[in-house]
Protein backbone atom coordinates (compact mmCIF):
# COMPACT_ATOMS: atom_id res chain seq x y z
CA UNK A 1 0.00 0.00 0.00
CA UNK A 2 1.06 3.37 -0.86
CA UNK A 3 2.07 6.12 1.60
CA UNK A 4 0.08 8.77 1.73
CA UNK A 5 1.66 12.08 2.14
CA UNK A 6 0.07 15.50 2.97
CA UNK A 7 2.01 17.43 0.84
CA UNK A 8 -0.58 20.42 0.60
CA UNK A 9 0.77 20.69 4.63
CA UNK A 10 4.22 20.34 4.07
CA UNK A 11 3.91 22.73 1.25
CA UNK A 12 2.13 25.17 3.87
CA UNK A 13 4.74 24.40 6.55
CA UNK A 14 7.78 25.29 4.33
CA UNK A 15 6.67 28.47 3.25
CA UNK A 16 5.93 29.51 6.67
CA UNK A 17 9.53 28.52 7.74
CA UNK A 18 10.63 30.83 4.91
CA UNK A 19 8.54 33.60 5.82
CA UNK A 20 9.83 33.07 10.12
CA UNK A 21 13.20 33.18 8.31
CA UNK A 22 12.47 36.48 6.48
CA UNK A 23 11.41 37.83 9.60
CA UNK A 24 14.63 36.78 11.49
CA UNK A 25 16.78 38.08 8.79
CA UNK A 26 14.94 41.40 8.88
CA UNK A 27 15.48 41.90 12.98
CA UNK A 28 18.66 41.05 12.26
CA UNK A 29 19.15 43.94 10.03
CA UNK A 30 17.33 46.36 12.58
CA UNK A 31 19.26 45.27 15.35
CA UNK A 32 16.36 43.83 17.21
CA UNK A 33 18.00 40.20 17.33
CA UNK A 34 21.71 40.61 17.81
CA UNK A 35 24.55 37.97 18.45
CA UNK A 36 23.90 37.98 21.91
CA UNK A 37 20.68 37.66 22.02
CA UNK A 38 20.62 34.75 19.24
CA UNK A 39 22.84 32.86 21.67
CA UNK A 40 20.33 33.32 24.24
CA UNK A 41 17.37 32.11 22.33
CA UNK A 42 19.60 28.98 21.01
CA UNK A 43 20.56 27.84 24.47
CA UNK A 44 16.25 28.20 25.36
CA UNK A 45 16.20 26.38 22.14
CA UNK A 46 18.73 23.44 22.97
CA UNK A 47 18.20 22.99 26.58
CA UNK A 48 14.34 23.76 27.41
CA UNK A 49 12.03 23.96 24.12
CA UNK A 50 13.77 20.64 21.99
CA UNK A 51 13.99 18.78 24.90
CA UNK A 52 10.04 19.47 25.55
CA UNK A 53 9.59 18.63 21.57
CA UNK A 54 10.99 15.68 22.40
CA UNK A 55 9.34 14.41 25.09
CA UNK A 56 5.58 15.42 23.44
CA UNK A 57 6.34 13.49 20.77
CA UNK A 58 7.23 10.53 22.52
CA UNK A 59 4.42 10.52 24.94
CA UNK A 60 1.84 11.77 23.34
CA UNK A 61 1.86 8.35 21.21
CA UNK A 62 -0.06 5.53 22.30
CA UNK A 63 1.92 2.59 23.47
CA UNK A 64 1.54 -0.24 21.71
CA UNK A 65 4.24 -3.60 20.58
CA UNK A 66 3.67 -2.49 17.14
CA UNK A 67 5.00 1.33 17.94
CA UNK A 68 7.85 0.32 20.59
CA UNK A 69 9.37 -1.93 17.20
CA UNK A 70 8.80 1.15 15.16
CA UNK A 71 10.87 3.32 17.81
CA UNK A 72 13.45 0.87 18.75
CA UNK A 73 14.21 -0.45 14.75
CA UNK A 74 14.54 3.96 14.14
CA UNK A 75 17.03 4.23 16.71
CA UNK A 76 19.61 1.39 15.18
CA UNK A 77 18.38 2.32 11.73
CA UNK A 78 19.40 6.21 12.68
CA UNK A 79 22.97 4.66 13.08
CA UNK A 80 22.75 3.19 9.37
CA UNK A 81 21.70 6.26 7.81
CA UNK A 82 23.72 8.59 9.57
CA UNK A 83 26.85 6.29 9.07
CA UNK A 84 26.25 6.26 5.29
CA UNK A 85 25.76 10.20 5.30
CA UNK A 86 29.30 10.49 7.07
CA UNK A 87 30.77 8.01 4.27
CA UNK A 88 29.42 10.07 1.82
CA UNK A 89 30.44 13.41 3.56
CA UNK A 90 33.94 11.72 3.73
CA UNK A 91 34.79 10.99 0.47
CA UNK A 92 33.61 14.22 -1.06
CA UNK A 93 35.40 15.81 1.43
CA UNK A 94 38.77 14.19 0.79
CA UNK A 95 40.63 16.35 -1.00
CA UNK A 96 39.83 20.23 0.74
CA UNK A 97 42.97 21.27 1.24
CA UNK A 98 42.21 23.50 4.29
CA UNK A 99 41.52 21.44 7.01
CA UNK A 100 39.47 23.54 8.94
CA UNK A 101 37.13 24.26 6.22
CA UNK A 102 37.09 20.35 5.38
CA UNK A 103 36.25 19.95 8.93
CA UNK A 104 33.27 22.42 8.49
CA UNK A 105 32.12 21.25 5.65
CA UNK A 106 32.12 17.34 6.20
CA UNK A 107 30.39 18.04 9.86
CA UNK A 108 27.50 20.40 8.25
CA UNK A 109 26.97 17.62 5.12
CA UNK A 110 26.27 14.78 7.86
CA UNK A 111 24.37 16.86 10.36
CA UNK A 112 21.35 17.93 9.87
CA UNK A 113 18.43 20.22 11.82
CA UNK A 114 16.15 17.51 12.94
CA UNK A 115 15.45 18.33 16.27
CA UNK A 116 14.49 22.35 15.51
CA UNK A 117 12.73 21.82 11.73
CA UNK A 118 12.73 18.06 11.10
CA UNK A 119 10.12 17.12 13.72
CA UNK A 120 7.45 19.55 12.78
CA UNK A 121 8.58 18.56 8.71
CA UNK A 122 7.89 15.64 9.28
CA UNK A 123 4.77 15.82 11.04
CA UNK A 124 3.59 17.92 8.23
CA UNK A 125 4.06 15.69 5.68
CA UNK A 126 3.44 11.83 7.50
CA UNK A 127 1.68 13.30 10.56
CA UNK A 128 2.29 12.13 14.37
CA UNK A 129 4.29 8.79 13.16
CA UNK A 130 6.92 11.32 11.98
CA UNK A 131 7.02 12.81 14.70
CA UNK A 132 7.39 9.69 16.62
CA UNK A 133 10.30 8.42 14.74
CA UNK A 134 12.30 11.60 14.76
CA UNK A 135 12.10 11.78 18.32
CA UNK A 136 13.79 8.22 18.44
CA UNK A 137 16.27 9.39 15.38
CA UNK A 138 17.52 12.13 17.73
CA UNK A 139 18.70 10.13 20.52
CA UNK A 140 20.97 8.35 17.88
CA UNK A 141 21.57 11.79 16.45
CA UNK A 142 23.33 13.14 19.56
CA UNK A 143 25.00 9.99 20.11
CA UNK A 144 26.34 10.21 16.82
CA UNK A 145 27.23 14.02 16.85
CA UNK A 146 29.11 13.81 20.28
CA UNK A 147 31.15 10.93 18.78
CA UNK A 148 31.75 11.06 15.44
CA UNK A 149 31.20 14.38 15.17
CA UNK A 150 33.65 15.86 17.46
CA UNK A 151 35.87 13.41 16.07
CA UNK A 152 35.87 15.29 13.09
CA UNK A 153 36.66 18.40 14.41
CA UNK A 154 39.29 17.12 16.96
CA UNK A 155 41.47 16.04 13.78
CA UNK A 156 44.73 17.08 14.57
CA UNK A 157 43.74 18.98 17.55
CA UNK A 158 45.21 17.68 21.07
CA UNK A 159 42.48 19.91 23.02
CA UNK A 160 39.06 18.61 21.72
CA UNK A 161 38.04 15.50 23.24
CA UNK A 162 35.49 12.87 23.09
CA UNK A 163 33.60 12.28 26.94
CA UNK A 164 30.89 9.78 27.75
CA UNK A 165 29.32 12.28 29.63
CA UNK A 166 28.59 14.29 26.79
CA UNK A 167 28.03 11.33 24.23
CA UNK A 168 25.04 10.04 26.83
CA UNK A 169 24.16 13.14 29.21
CA UNK A 170 22.96 15.65 26.20
CA UNK A 171 20.33 17.56 25.35
CA UNK A 172 18.79 15.08 23.04
CA UNK A 173 20.12 11.81 24.79
CA UNK A 174 18.18 12.54 27.85
CA UNK A 175 14.43 14.02 27.25
CA UNK A 176 14.58 10.58 24.64
CA UNK A 177 14.87 8.70 27.88
CA UNK A 178 12.25 10.23 29.62
CA UNK A 179 9.72 10.51 26.32
CA UNK A 180 10.43 6.72 26.14
CA UNK A 181 9.58 5.91 29.91
CA UNK A 182 6.51 7.89 29.66
CA UNK A 183 5.44 6.00 26.42
CA UNK A 184 6.01 2.69 28.22
CA UNK A 185 4.67 2.89 31.41
CA UNK A 186 0.72 1.99 29.82
CA UNK A 187 2.76 -1.17 29.17
CA UNK A 188 2.87 -1.45 33.36
CA UNK A 189 0.00 0.60 34.22
CA UNK A 190 -2.34 0.44 31.59
CA UNK A 191 -4.55 3.27 32.96
CA UNK A 192 -2.07 5.48 32.93
CA UNK A 193 -2.28 8.99 31.09
CA UNK A 194 -0.26 12.20 31.61
CA UNK A 195 -1.88 14.93 33.66
CA UNK A 196 -3.50 17.24 31.13
CA UNK A 197 -1.98 20.60 32.45
CA UNK A 198 1.50 18.77 31.78
CA UNK A 199 0.86 17.78 27.85
CA UNK A 200 -0.38 21.56 27.48
CA UNK A 201 2.80 22.50 29.10
CA UNK A 202 5.38 20.24 26.80
CA UNK A 203 3.16 21.48 23.69
CA UNK A 204 3.62 25.38 24.81
CA UNK A 205 6.48 25.12 25.42
CA UNK A 206 7.75 22.80 22.23
CA UNK A 207 5.75 25.12 19.97
CA UNK A 208 9.13 28.03 20.36
CA UNK A 209 11.40 25.31 18.16
CA UNK A 210 10.40 25.98 15.04
CA UNK A 211 9.48 29.89 15.32
CA UNK A 212 12.70 30.67 17.24
CA UNK A 213 15.05 28.56 15.66
CA UNK A 214 13.89 29.82 11.91
CA UNK A 215 14.15 33.89 13.68
CA UNK A 216 17.34 32.83 14.83
CA UNK A 217 19.13 31.30 11.68
CA UNK A 218 17.43 34.53 9.43
CA UNK A 219 19.14 36.62 12.11
CA UNK A 220 22.56 34.80 11.37
CA UNK A 221 22.13 35.07 7.43
CA UNK A 222 21.56 39.22 8.35
CA UNK A 223 24.97 39.17 9.56
CA UNK A 224 26.70 37.20 6.38
CA UNK A 225 28.38 39.17 4.04
CA UNK A 226 26.13 38.39 0.55
CA UNK A 227 29.27 38.61 -1.26
CA UNK A 228 30.96 36.04 -0.13
CA UNK A 229 27.41 34.08 0.62
CA UNK A 230 26.75 34.00 -3.42
CA UNK A 231 30.29 33.68 -4.96
CA UNK A 232 31.75 30.95 -2.50
CA UNK A 233 31.99 27.70 -4.35
CA UNK A 234 32.81 25.73 -0.92
CA UNK A 235 29.26 27.19 -0.16
CA UNK A 236 27.34 26.14 -3.34
CA UNK A 237 29.16 22.42 -3.17
CA UNK A 238 27.82 21.80 0.73
CA UNK A 239 24.68 22.77 -0.30
CA UNK A 240 24.47 20.42 -3.00
CA UNK A 241 26.08 17.53 -1.46
CA UNK A 242 23.79 18.23 2.09
CA UNK A 243 20.24 18.94 -0.07
CA UNK A 244 20.40 16.84 -2.97
CA UNK A 245 23.12 14.20 -3.19
CA UNK A 246 22.86 12.93 0.02
CA UNK A 247 19.13 12.64 0.20
CA UNK A 248 19.01 11.22 -3.31
CA UNK A 249 21.22 8.67 -2.91
CA UNK A 250 19.54 7.64 0.60
CA UNK A 251 16.12 6.79 -1.25
CA UNK A 252 17.81 5.23 -4.15
CA UNK A 253 19.60 2.86 -2.22
CA UNK A 254 16.82 2.53 0.15
CA UNK A 255 14.31 2.16 -2.72
CA UNK A 256 16.67 -0.66 -4.52
CA UNK A 257 17.44 -2.79 -0.63
CA UNK A 258 13.24 -2.95 -1.04
CA UNK A 259 12.31 -0.42 2.40
CA UNK A 260 8.92 0.40 2.57
CA UNK A 261 7.10 3.32 1.36
CA UNK A 262 7.53 4.60 5.03
CA UNK A 263 10.95 4.05 5.38
CA UNK A 264 12.28 5.74 2.39
CA UNK A 265 10.00 8.96 3.25
CA UNK A 266 11.30 9.26 6.45
CA UNK A 267 15.24 8.96 5.30
CA UNK A 268 15.02 11.02 2.70
CA UNK A 269 13.26 13.94 4.14
CA UNK A 270 15.91 13.36 7.39
CA UNK A 271 18.41 13.82 5.22
CA UNK A 272 17.34 16.73 3.04
CA UNK A 273 17.15 18.50 6.70
CA UNK A 274 19.50 21.54 6.23
CA UNK A 275 22.78 21.71 8.50
CA UNK A 276 22.17 21.80 12.40
CA UNK A 277 22.83 24.68 13.93
CA UNK A 278 25.07 23.07 16.57
CA UNK A 279 27.90 23.62 14.16
CA UNK A 280 28.05 27.38 14.18
CA UNK A 281 28.10 26.97 18.34
CA UNK A 282 30.89 24.38 18.11
CA UNK A 283 32.77 25.80 16.00
CA UNK A 284 32.91 29.50 17.97
CA UNK A 285 33.82 27.21 21.02
CA UNK A 286 36.80 25.24 19.04
CA UNK A 287 37.83 28.60 17.04
CA UNK A 288 37.17 26.83 13.65
CA UNK A 289 36.42 29.19 11.08
CA UNK A 290 33.06 30.51 12.94
CA UNK A 291 31.97 32.67 9.69
CA UNK A 292 31.93 30.04 7.27
CA UNK A 293 30.39 27.27 9.42
CA UNK A 294 27.75 30.48 9.73
CA UNK A 295 27.73 30.83 6.19
CA UNK A 296 27.14 27.07 5.81
CA UNK A 297 23.56 26.86 8.11
CA UNK A 298 22.88 30.26 6.45
CA UNK A 299 23.06 29.11 2.99
CA UNK A 300 21.36 25.67 3.80
CA UNK A 301 18.52 26.59 6.03
CA UNK A 302 18.16 29.55 2.75
CA UNK A 303 18.11 26.82 0.18
CA UNK A 304 16.24 23.99 1.74
CA UNK A 305 13.09 25.95 1.96
CA UNK A 306 13.13 25.09 -2.20
CA UNK A 307 15.21 21.87 -2.12
CA UNK A 308 13.05 19.92 0.36
CA UNK A 309 9.54 19.85 -1.49
CA UNK A 310 11.44 19.19 -4.99
CA UNK A 311 13.49 16.11 -3.22
CA UNK A 312 10.01 15.07 -1.65
CA UNK A 313 8.62 15.10 -5.09
CA UNK A 314 10.94 12.99 -6.29
CA UNK A 315 11.42 10.39 -3.91
CA UNK A 316 7.79 9.63 -4.43
CA UNK A 317 7.93 9.51 -8.30
CA UNK A 318 11.08 7.00 -7.51
CA UNK A 319 9.04 5.20 -5.11
CA UNK A 320 6.56 4.67 -7.62
CA UNK A 321 8.79 3.26 -10.12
Amino acid sequence: MHLQLDFNSFLNTTAALFLMLAVGFIAGKLKIMDSVASKRFSKLILSIAQPALIIHSLSKTAYSVENLKLGALTFVFGFALLAFSALIAYVVCIKIKDLDDRKIMEFTMNFGNVGFIGIPILGSLIGDVGEFMASFFIATFNIMLWTWGIAILARKRSDIKLTLKKIFLNFGTVPSIIGFIIFIIPAVIPSFKMPVFATQTLSYVSSLCTPISMLIIGALLATVSLKSFFTSSKIYFVCAVKLFVIPMLVCLVMKILGFSDLWIIFATTISAMPSATSISMLAELYDIKPGFSAQCVGATSLLSIASMPCVIYLAEKIILL
